[in-house]
């Protein structure tokens, strides 16, 4: 069953329905095992949600949706592959995903302009931002600033609708700690702050390479305020492989009445 975009925004309202930062629906698939579609909480359909895909495998894997501990998920950003790490019960603890290359030119991030976006001033009314523009499966504009909540609200809120992106972008907040670990606050475009995002620890950590700032080819330890993930990005760009814990919180039946 997939639900419309206006059932989305009611099961993800906290206050009126279930409560969620997006809704992902198993179908059927030509090309892997499973093509997962996704609505942000505003309703609003994104290419590719890094933590959901890990949800996504899991649910696949432990209702044995799936033969053996991998899969190859259909999304909007290609198919990508997909391998699980059980606890002693047998069920999903971890995922390891390949995310796929990292985008760097404007006209496939998309955001306006020609060439790249790499630590170059942004501005926003009389404030400037130095930042970079890139996308791991969704757009993401990263900030290397304190990864503080209230600050990434605020930076967020003026920039997620910046007309240099024309699909919007998400807002990244990314305090470099050393050169194996980051701590990161998304803004994502539609959800607002969450408590994670796999596609913007991808991107942050991308961006963090670029500058220099940590190493390519090396697992990255990113903490974002719901616990942490870990990037290894290829020097070539080619591959990023996000690693990260899978919980499954409850289960229940919606109605689409």
């Amino acid at each position: 069953m997939l639900v419309d975009a206006e059932q989305a925004r009611k099961f993800c309202d906290r206050h009126t329905g279930i409560g969620a930062d997006g809704i992902l629906t198993v179908l059927p698939s030509e090309a892997g095992d499973f093509r997962m579609h996704i609505y942000n909480a505003d309703g609003s359909e994104p290419e590719m949600c890094g933590n959901g895909i890990r949800c996504f495998v899991k649910y696949l894997v432990d209702e044995k949706r799936v033969e053996g501990t991998s899969a190859n998920v259909e999304t909007g950003r290609g198919l990508l592959a997909c391998q699980t790490y059980l606890d002693a019960a047998g069920e999903v603890a971890t995922v390891n995903v390949n995310m796929g290359s990292v985008v760097l030119e404007r006209s496939q991030i998309p955001m306006a302009g020609e060439g790249r976006f790499l630590q170059q001033d942004i501005e926003f009314g009389d404030l400037r931002f130095s930042a970079s523009a890139l996308s791991v499966g969704t757009p993401h504009l990263v900030l290397f600033e304190e990864a503080d909540i209230s600050m990434a609200r605020k930076r967020g809120a003026m920039l997620e609708t910046h007309p240099l992106f024309p699909e919007r972008v998400n807002v990244d907040l990314a305090e470099v700690a050393s050169r194996r670990e980051i701590n990161l606050v998304v803004y994502e475009r539609g959800c607002g702050i969450t408590l994670a995002c796999g596609t913007g620890a991808c991107a942050s950590t991308a961006a963090s390479a670029l500058a220099g700032k940590v190493d390519f080819d090396q697992e990255i330890k990113v903490n974002l305020p719901g616990g942490s993930l870990f990037v290894t990005v290829a020097k070539d760009l080619s591959e990023v492989w996000m690693r990260g814990a899978a919980t499954a919180v409850f289960r229940g039946e919606l109605s689409t009445r």
